[in-house]
């Protein structure tokens, strides 16, 4: 039978949208304030703007006459399916999420989630300081200095004092740091 006329029986999970961050079965949607304000930001951008614009820029094309050949009608479709299945995303990414304010944490002399990190490559040509930020599955950005909290690098920092060395491995091959610092309550 043809697929377009059953529809299947999706699993609990939906499968998130290309290029979306995946968090692993079992673990929770750890995500700063500032990560939720964005995420929640996101959404309700997509609810109360976007898709509206985009329906009626859909009606518009479906009234122009014959479907099957209206390149508006049919690109306009497929956009709003995919803003659909963004909205449902985020939708539950914000009911599972599990807020952590990093300026709470009390045991400040360990890295925890929510923590900057300033460390250093141990065995480099040259040493030049990195800092990082753990964060959310959702809010990583590594080009930003926001690295997600199941990372190697931030299950390896994870528990670490400063001067501490810390090792993990890496795409590139097992590499060594030095933490130099910690910092909480950063946004």
């Amino acid at each position: 039978m043809n697929k377009a006329f059953v529809r299947e029986i999706e699993d609990e999970e939906e499968e998130a949208p290309e290029g979306a961050p995946s968090l692993p079965a079992g673990l929770k949607n750890y995500v700063t304030p500032a990560g939720y304000r964005a995420l929640r930001e996101e959404f309700e951008r997509l609810v109360k703007v976007d898709r509206p614009a985009l329906v009626q820029v859909v009606a518009w094309a479906a009234a122009n006459g014959d479907r099957s050949e209206n390149a508006d009608y049919i690109y306009g479709k497929k956009k709003l399916r995919e803003m659909d299945r963004r909205i449902r995303y985020l939708q539950k990414r914000l009911d599972h999420a599990v807020i952590v304010d990093p300026r709470g944490q009390p045991n400040r002399e360990q890295v925890f989630f929510g923590a900057t990190v300033t460390i250093m490559p141990l065995g480099a040509d040259e040493a030049v300081d990195l800092t990082y930020q753990i964060v959310g599955v959702d809010e990583a950005d590594p080009a930003r200095g926001k690295i997600s909290w199941i990372s190697p690098l931030a299950r390896a920092l994870m528990k670490a004092r400063e001067g501490d060395v810390v090792r993990f491995m890496s795409p590139a091959g097992p590499k060594e740091f030095e933490v130099l610092e910690i910092r909480y309550g950063e946004e």
